[in-house]
């Protein structure tokens, strides 16, 4: 009798963690499916996924977390909510100046050098993983 009753309760708290586990998954790929908000120098039609992998490019680049350049509102006790829409950082802005003066620099210089084995300028190019670029032969000696 112990058994039929312990088979049931198996029964419904593996059906109630699966229901759990579908709403949390579907509400992760409807939260990757949303449009990004305020995208001043990106391409306003990137999907979510390229807006993430950008963004990975950009962190790597420079060394930095997403909150370098995003506000994070962190609550005690919760999990940190990234505003990512907020123009409250001035770092944001100037992201944005580096990202028109990349493709500025690809689109009127290297794509015009008639060279086309020429690999385009990124962040990475100045910054190697830094905050600040490296500008001259002088910080290469300290690497």
């Amino acid at each position: 009798m112990n058994f039929k009753k312990n088979k049931k309760l198996i029964i419904i708290a593996t059906i109630c963690l699966a229901t759990l586990a579908a709403q949390t998954f579907a509400k992760d790929d409807h939260d990757h499916d949303s449009k990004a908000k305020n995208l001043k120098v990106l391409p306003k039609d990137m999907s979510m996924q390229e807006i993430h992998d950008v963004m990975r490019v950009y962190s790597k680049s420079l060394g930095v977390h997403c909150d370098f350049c995003h506000v994070n509102h962190e609550v005690e006790g919760q999990k940190p909510k990234m505003d990512f829409a907020a123009d409250d950082k001035p770092e944001k802005e100037i992201a944005r100046d580096m990202i028109r003066m990349v493709e500025g620099i690809n689109k009127n210089y290297i794509s015009k050098m008639g060279d086309h084995t020429l690999t385009p300028v990124m962040c990475v190019t100045c910054h190697n993983g830094r905050v600040k670029p490296i500008n001259s032969v002088d910080s290469l000696m300290k690497m």
